[in-house]
């Protein structure tokens, strides 16, 4: 007989044993997990589906806290990209993490104490150092000695502006304009308000990236490439900005208020 295949009692006992020992640490751990969720389920009305809600909630709601959090358009200031009652997320992370934005940025910001109350939605024209000047020989806004050709996206029939301006837009904040220019109380209609129409950096909420309703008008809203071409600010060269007065500056000021609202649910 070949004793060193054949296990003896000894080892049997031994293995069985073990596995007993095994089988009772490992069945009450399992029990415990399974009955800690069913006190759960039997606890709240509607059992798991009520918690697989409440869990989805919880997650929609730190997503649009600190992620992504949609907006609704509530006037024609954006027209033509964006149109009254259209749905856009907001990337919330798009500057946190050292970004800025950038010119062509669509964003959206706290106007409190700035435009009014509310959200606002505008486009970025100026960022901090540069030189934002309306207008040049064929009407054009010009940044940084740079002629900006925005008809792809300002709103058919408008001018670029009608009040002319000429200002240096200061470190940390944003001159904006929306893309209806005849309907937009924007950066120019604030020259001579406190922070002389200046929004914030620390003010944006975020940078809105897509429309997502209606679906038929769903896109993603890109930087356009009309402002690729503008040389970074010479701050060597910067000076005070200038108020646009006289008739025209104060007919082009409206007396209506346009701001981005929070969308429910």
């Amino acid at each position: 007989m070949d004793t060193e295949t054949q296990p003896t009692e000894r080892d049997r006992s031994s293995r069985s044993s073990d596995s007993e020992h095994r089988s009772d640490t490992e069945g009450p751990e399992e029990r415990s997990r399974s009955a800690f969720a069913g006190r759960i389920t039997d606890w709240v009305p509607g059992g798991r589906i009520t918690v697989t809600l409440m869990t989805l909630l919880l997650f929609l709601l730190l997503l649009s806290t600190f992620v992504l959090q949609p907006f609704q358009i509530p006037s024609g200031s954006m027209e033509r990209g964006l149109r009254i009652g259209d749905r856009v997320l907001v990337n919330k992370l798009a500057y946190r993490f050292g970004d800025r934005p950038q010119r062509g940025d669509i964003v959206v910001f706290d106007g409190t104490g700035l435009f009014g109350h509310g959200d606002y939605i505008k486009r970025v024209v100026g960022v901090g150092g540069d030189h934002v000047v309306c207008c040049d020989r064929e009407g054009r806004v010009r940044v940084n000695g740079q002629s900006v050709d925005e008809s792809a996206f300002l709103y058919p029939g408008d001018r670029p502006s009608t009040v002319r301006f000429d200002v240096v837009v200061p470190d940390g904040t944003l001159f904006v304009l929306g893309d209806h220019r005849a309907n937009s109380s924007d950066s120019r209609d604030h020259l001579g308000s406190p922070g002389g129409g200046m929004v914030p950096v620390d003010e944006v909420i975020g940078r809105a990236d897509w429309i997502v309703w209606p679906f038929d008008h769903a896109t993603h809203l890109d930087r356009p490439d009309a402002y690729a071409r503008v040389p970074d600010a010479d701050t060597d060269t910067g000076r005070p900005a200038k108020v646009a007065d006289g008739p025209a500056a104060d007919a082009h000021r409206p007396e209506y208020s346009e701001h981005a609202e929070g969308a429910d649910g």
